[in-house]
């Protein structure tokens, strides 16, 4: 490929090939005006040509296309081909866009060039580092997921039960008070505050992959019949519940009580009458030297277990 040197001062009066005419711009005698009669020539032949003349001009523009390339990825420690990349492809978008009227045109070529490749370094180091070799998927910042996922995960596996599960989540992670849960499951609020720490207790088991402590539990809070109770207590209570005005005092808590009790609570409640005062013993004839044993069977004295 070569220009006609005769459109050209100081240029021979031959034909001249690109890489000649790239020779002679690079010289320092060589006048601003020839320069920007070479480069408005050819693009010229770019805009009307295209296909070859735009590879020929970038090979006349390769040496400072080569020195933007080398500035911008000097110290980019990644693969440099996408700034390369975009070195080029400004360079030939501002082919079709420079001003031809107006003086020095290889240096705004030049510059469009390094502003599209500074600006791929810039989307470069602001993108995410990948780790090791490839791509691969890392761990999200901390803190990731979600504690719904954990209680969902805890009630999967059976850990804790699904009202458990809600009791914990509404009381724990939103603002649900203990005494607008007590009142909407129509317990008292002690109540409901004990059934949500046994349910944590096993929880905190579950997570910890361990058998629950029973130091921090107590006795009987961690078999299966309290859990069955809790599940009882906190899902169906409120259907038994017996309705009752609601008194509300600076604990906020509701005076509603459940009608079912799990126990009995009567004058003589206890196993077997454990805790009543003992009645005197019926008046009996006995002796001095043997008095007599007090039995079960004796009806004024409660045997207890």
């Amino acid at each position: 490929m070569s220009v006609d040197g005769r459109l050209f001062p100081g240029f021979p009066l031959r034909r001249v090939p690109l890489d000649e005419v790239r020779d002679r711009l690079l010289r320092r005698r060589c006048p601003q005006a020839v320069r920007d009669a070479v480069w408005a020539h050819l693009v010229l032949l770019t805009r009307t040509e295209g296909g070859a003349w735009t590879v020929g001009a970038v090979g006349v523009a390769l040496p400072a296309l080569t020195s933007i390339a080398a500035t911008l990825s000097a110290r980019f420690a990644d693969n440099p081909t996408d700034i390369h990349a975009a070195v080029l492809a400004g360079f030939v978008a501002e082919l079709g866009a420079v001003d031809l009227r107006r003086p020095r045109i290889m240096l705004r070529l030049r510059w469009a060039a390094y502003r599209a490749g500074h600006a791929c370094v810039r989307e470069a180091l602001d993108a995410p580092v990948p780790s090791g070799h490839g791509f691969h998927s890392m761990l999200p910042p901390p803190p990731w997921g979600h504690p719904d996922f954990v209680l969902a995960r805890a009630v999967a596996e059976r850990a804790i039960t699904a009202a458990e599960a809600e009791l914990i989540g509404s009381t724990r992670l939103e603002s649900v008070s203990l005494a607008a849960a007590a009142a909407a499951r129509g317990l008292s609020r002690e109540a409901v505050k004990k059934a949500r720490r046994r349910a944590e207790h096993r929880l905190l088991a579950y997570l910890r992959d361990d058998a629950p402590d029973t130091a921090h539990t107590g006795p009987g809070e961690d078999d299966p019949a309290s859990r069955a109770v809790d599940t009882v207590t906190i899902t169906n209570a409120a259907e038994h519940a017996t309705p009752s005005p609601t008194v509300t005092g600076s604990s906020g808590r509701a005076a509603r009580k459940s009608a079912v009790r799990m126990s009995p609570r009567g004058r003589f409640s206890g196993v077997q009458g454990c805790g009543r005062t003992p009645v005197s013993p019926a008046h009996t004839t006995s002796s001095p030297e043997s008095p007599q044993r007090l039995s079960g069977s004796t009806p004024g004295v409660p045997r207890c277990a």
